[in-house]
């Protein structure tokens, strides 16, 4: 499967293309859509949209996996983030790709195995997963690539249940079967 890992903003937009089955991954390219905070807004969104619009000309993909708008203090930030999740969510519609949307948590999460952890942690374990020489660079290009990772992983296990159920018996995990605890008894006192 080739999926797009799209880390979106409006000064810099990470993404990233990679070949999995799940298990083996494989970067394809990745890179950021930068733009000068000179440019007029809607100029800016303009141009991630073109971008976008060229790397899935030439690449293609199976679906995009695009980070969601996390919880910011200032609002114009997470306004300004939405609009350009909007326009990577357009360019996805326009080819017909299914979109999956991942918080900040269970990318770290599926990459790293905490939640919580730190960019660099992040940007290792990518390298790692990927066989990469170094880090990749900058931070929003190995943020897509992470977010394509995740999106692998975790279509990934559907899969590997269906192959279980369709192996039988032998390839099934009993289950315990669940009994209610007996009533209890009440006990009166008798006088």
């Amino acid at each position: 499967m080739r999926i797009i890992g799209i880390d979106p903003g409006s000064e810099r937009t990470g993404y990233a293309i990679i070949e999995s089955d799940g298990t083996e991954h494989m970067a394809v390219l990745y890179g950021v859509i930068s733009t000068s905070s000179r440019l007029p807004f809607h100029k800016r969104l303009q141009r991630i949209y073109s971008e976008l619009t060229r790397v899935l000309e030439r690449h293609s993909a199976d679906a995009m996996a695009i980070e969601e708008v996390f919880y910011a203090t200032n609002v114009q930030s997470a306004l300004k983030l939405g609009h350009a999740r909007g326009v990577a969510l357009l360019v996805a519609a326009q080819r017909d790709l299914p979109v999956f949307e991942y918080s900040p948590l269970e990318i770290k999460g599926s990459i790293v195995g905490y939640g919580r952890a730190e960019k660099r942690q992040v940007q290792s374990m990518v390298r790692v997963l990927l066989r990469l020489p170094g880090d990749p660079p900058p931070d929003d290009a190995a943020d897509a690539l992470a977010v394509a990772i995740c999106h692998s992983q975790n279509s990934a296990a559907p899969i590997a249940r269906a192959a279980r159920e369709a192996a039988g018996p032998a390839g099934k995990r009993r289950k315990k079967a669940w009994h209610a605890p007996p009533p209890k008894k009440r006990w009166r006192r008798e006088d």
